[in-house]
């Protein structure tokens, strides 16, 4: 048998342990490459995320979503927009290198697991938000359906049927805490109510009941003044049935955290900003409208 030669063993053993240093830096490569891929992907999608705040500006502008909501996606998407760019910057530093210190191979593993892990939870969250833009759609209440005229409060006949009403709305929470059943989630229900431009009696008991919820110092409120006073009035009427509708129906699901019920009073404020033609005793005017928003808690 041919006994090897001291140099030739020598030789090969650097040759072999020459293959060995290799395959970690050829890993390393790999991983780079890699994480390259996922902060592209994580960069497209912070461009879709400023594309939906772009729709969510221009939902709040033609009054198809209300300002909670609008404030509250502005701010999740503001805040996921963030974590993309912490996550793409940290990566661009091990990205760059062009050769991976032994005791940064832990680091790299880790980043690329963070971030695929990041990758999953920001497809999650722009499919969420697209979802509550894209379905986040406004239910018109008439209020000559809902009220009798000169009156603020349902009477029981129209409260009893009021589902009706509420059930669009309804089923739109019930999808979301469907098809989102890992996402703690916050409701907000908001109603705006509006006023036409028409002249309350001073004699009227409609007039009194106004003055009286005004509280004014003066003796003769303006009816800009009592105008706002009775949509706001209608306005919560209609949140306070709609809460009742919901607790009767039980329709909040375990993954509901939050449930918030705001209304307010727009007074002779246009309801629809595209149209041009209302008149001072416009019908059209004299809506409630009903928002609903759901966000990750």
């Amino acid at each position: 048998m041919r006994k090897l030669s001291i140099p030739y063993f020598l030789s090969c053993l650097l040759i072999i342990t020459f293959l060995f240093s290799c395959v970690p830096q050829q890993k390393a490569v790999s991983h780079q490459k890699q994480l390259a891929i996922v902060d592209s992907q994580l960069l497209q999608y912070s461009r879709d995320l400023a594309a939906l705040d772009a729709k969510r500006k221009s939902k709040q502008e033609l009054n198809e979503i209300d300002d909670t909501a609008s404030t509250r996606i502005k701010k999740f998407i503001g805040i996921a927009k963030d974590e993309i760019e912490k996550i793409v910057a940290q990566n661009s530093i091990l990205i760059g290198e062009t050769a991976i210190e032994k005791s940064d191979w832990d680091r790299l593993k880790k980043a690329l697991t963070l971030s695929q892990k990041s990758l999953k939870l920001t497809a999650d969250k722009v499919s969420f938000i697209d979802d509550v833009i894209k379905r986040n759609a406004v239910v018109k209440l008439d209020q000559d359906v809902i009220f009798k005229p000169g009156q603020y409060r349902v009477s029981a006949d129209v409260a009893s049927a009021i589902g009706s009403f509420f059930e669009p709305a309804a089923k739109e929470i019930d999808y979301f805490i469907n098809k989102y059943p890992s996402f703690p989630l916050s409701l907000v229900i908001t109603a705006k109510g509006y006023a036409d431009g028409t002249s309350i009696s001073e004699t009227s008991q409609l007039y009194r009941d106004l003055k009286d919820r005004l509280k004014l110092q003066t003796e003769s409120p303006t009816n800009k003044e009592l105008n706002k006073e009775l949509s706001t009035a209608r306005a919560g009427e209609v949140i306070a049935l709609f809460k009742k509708f919901t607790t009767d129906r039980s329709a909040g699901g375990g993954n509901i955290k939050n449930i918030l019920y705001l209304f307010e009073g727009k007074g002779e404020n246009f309801p629809n900003p595209k149209i041009m033609d209302y008149k001072p005793h416009d019908p059209r005017r004299r809506v409630v409208l009903l928002f609903w928003s759901v966000f990750p808690e």
